[in-house]
């Protein structure tokens, strides 16, 4: 069929109703929002973004509604969709944007795309990547990896993603969203190694909508999480209370969840892989922990240092 791409949209959507198909990769997901009120009959106030490219740039998308539930899943990072029957709208000036592996790729901020069950109802088809022809060219999934040995050196807020062995995984935990407020965010803290020091990375991890990756997390796995913030300053002394926490654009991987991601291609994640088959499987098991309360940062061993 006549397709179009994002670049000639963001030129011509003004003057236009109906658009032509488009056919774009997911480079990243949000976690799922529930916006739902008392007062409001909803039947499925669910919403999720995610930032879609093709040769063009990069633009983003929503999923609205009881499409949710149909298409979240499937929609991975990574995933080819051909859209059609699809809305464009003014962008929504206060949500949250993640940092792109490639800086070089061009962002359409100013519209976004809308997916919706009715007026009018989008036609969404998952493409197999064995049927993804380069000559559409649509853009790889990047990465930004870091070790251990590189994250004392990086400036507070710096967006990356990591892999390492998990060594300790607490319990899960609840914070209220806001004071007095009946949402809570759920959370559960983690330390994963990668071999490159003697730290470990320390992953403050709330639920990013992947609830049979976040409920398994347990020592000895394989963590893989992107598009995380690194936290610094907290006290002088940086390789102790650095740590990272995740972001509206996280996505958490452990093992048996691995097969197929992007980031398997990836030079340091391949390098992490070489490390631990060097590893005695015996040896690090005895230093492994689970459960508990995890205070961070840490107290002081003594109240003089107090």
């Amino acid at each position: 069929s006549k397709l179009t791409n994002l670049g000639h949209l963001e030129m011509t959507w003004r003057s236009r109703v109906r658009f032509h198909p488009l056919l774009v990769r997911i480079l990243h997901k949000s976690r799922l929002r529930y916006y739902g009120k008392p007062e409001k009959k909803m039947e499925m106030p669910y919403q999720a973004y995610f930032e879609v490219a093709d040769g063009s740039g990069m633009m983003s998308m929503v999923l609205w509604n009881s499409l949710c539930p149909e298409w979240y899943h499937s929609m991975k990072v990574g995933t080819v969709l051909l859209l059609d029957k699809y809305t464009i709208k003014t962008s929504y000036p206060f949500k949250t944007h993640p940092t792109p592996g490639d800086s070089q790729m061009k962002r359409f901020a100013t519209i976004e795309i809308s997916l919706n069950v009715r007026d009018p109802p989008t036609k969404i088809s998952i493409i197999p990547e064995e049927m993804v022809k380069p000559e559409w060219g649509l853009p790889e999934v990047k990465y930004r990896f870091i070790t251990r040995s590189e994250l004392d050196d990086l400036p507070n807020n710096h967006s990356c993603d990591v892999i390492g062995l998990v060594t300790f995984v607490g319990r899960a935990e609840r914070a209220r969203k806001r004071e007095h407020s009946e949402d809570f965010w759920l959370y559960r803290w983690a330390h994963a190694i990668d071999g490159t020091s003697d730290q470990p990375f320390i992953l403050e991890l709330f639920a990013t909508s992947q609830p049979d990756v976040f409920e398994h997390i347990h020592p000895m796995t394989y963590l893989v999480c992107t598009q995380m913030r690194v936290i610094q300053g907290l006290t002088e002394n940086p390789s102790r209370t650095v740590y990272l926490t995740t972001s509206n654009e996280s996505q958490i991987f452990i093992t048996g969840w691995h097969k197929g991601q992007p980031y398997t291609k990836d030079a340091k994640v391949k390098n992490f892989i070489q490390w631990t088959k060097l590893q005695s499987e015996a040896d690090q098991i005895k230093k492994t922990v689970i459960g508990g309360y995890y205070p961070f940062p840490r107290p002081p061993d003594s109240f003089l240092k107090y």
